[in-house]
């Protein structure tokens, strides 16, 4: 089980328990991924942490000083 987090702008687009989709992003060697659709953004990943799954289930929604942190488990 791997868990990552993701930037969401604007509360109430995902909750605990939902299924998402992801679609990756290549920029030479980084990567960086986008909960669909444009629900929220991961940080930046070297080729060695890619994450290997397109779907992963929410965990929680995380309400922090500097946004909503969505915090997806993936089956890796």
């Amino acid at each position: 089980m791997r868990q990552e987090e993701f930037r969401m702008e604007r509360p109430g687009l995902v909750k605990a328990g939902d299924p998402v989709k992801i679609t990756e992003r290549v920029n030479g060697s980084l990567y960086s991924y986008i909960i669909e659709p444009s629900v929220a953004m991961s940080g930046i990943f070297r080729s060695n942490e890619r994450i290997k799954s397109k779907e992963g289930v929410v965990e929680e929604v995380k309400d922090t000083p500097r946004g909503f942190q969505v915090v997806v488990n993936f089956n890796e």
